[in-house]
């Protein structure tokens, strides 16, 4: 199915009797953001939008008072960019977003907000940092990367490959999931980070360390 289908999504939480719905769901490659914001838009507001309203209609409109929880998965894109010497985003970092990704992904964000706060929907938020890990989509950097390099194609570096991010693995992200929705307080926000700040061109440069590697052992 299709997030945006409000109606289908309300009738599976009614007909399975879900009571817990964590919306991964999103576009989320800031390149293609740039080049065709539409469907960023589309899916991450629109869509969101949509889950709410069927969570809303389920949870709370039809009078049944069950616990409930929707978790939203965000990005810590809806800051902004960090430089070299700045310090990690809190969750009290003001949002400022550089590309139509993060806008669309900062406006679903305070969809959820607005939903807790006017009708009352248990929600929480957690803004994570840049994943990688296992069956990484190869659109992202990492896998682009390694993939590029190994074919012998041109490494697209956005910008001038300095802007730093931190860097979380797959499972650690699902890890603090699950404890932000065994142990998060309703109408909170919590960032999940790595640890591991680094500027796009010590990550390229480390890929391209690691294949030279691999082929001087060939």
């Amino acid at each position: 199915g299709d997030i945006r289908d409000h109606e289908l999504v309300e009738t599976l939480l009614r007909e399975r009797d879900i009571s817990t719905l964590v919306h991964f769901a999103a576009e989320s490659h800031v390149d293609r953001s740039i080049t065709g914001p539409d469907v960023f838009i589309d899916t991450n507001v629109l869509g969101t939008n949509a889950l709410l309203k069927a969570a809303r209609a389920v949870w709370l409109d039809s009078g049944s008072g069950r616990e409930h929880r929707f978790h939203h998965i965000s990005t810590d894109e809806v800051y902004g960019s960090l430089g070299m010497d700045d310090p990690a985003f809190t969750e009290t970092s003001p949002f400022q977003p550089n590309s139509p990704y993060a806008a669309s992904k900062a406006a679903s964000d305070h969809l959820v907000r607005a939903y807790h706060h006017t009708f009352g929907l248990q929600t929480t938020t957690t803004n994570c940092s840049n994943n990688y890990g296992p069956y990484h989509y190869p659109e992202k950097l990492i896998p682009l990367f390694i993939l590029n390099a190994l074919a012998g194609k041109p490494l697209p570096i956005y910008g001038d490959g300095l802007n730093v991010r931190d860097w979380l693995h797959v499972e650690d992200h699902c890890r603090g999931i699950e404890l932000t929705l065994s142990r998060g307080k309703a109408g909170e926000t919590y960032n999940i980070g790595g640890g591991a700040e680094l500027p796009n061109m010590a990550v390229i440069d480390h890929i391209c360390r690691e294949v030279d590697l691999v082929f001087s052992e060939m």
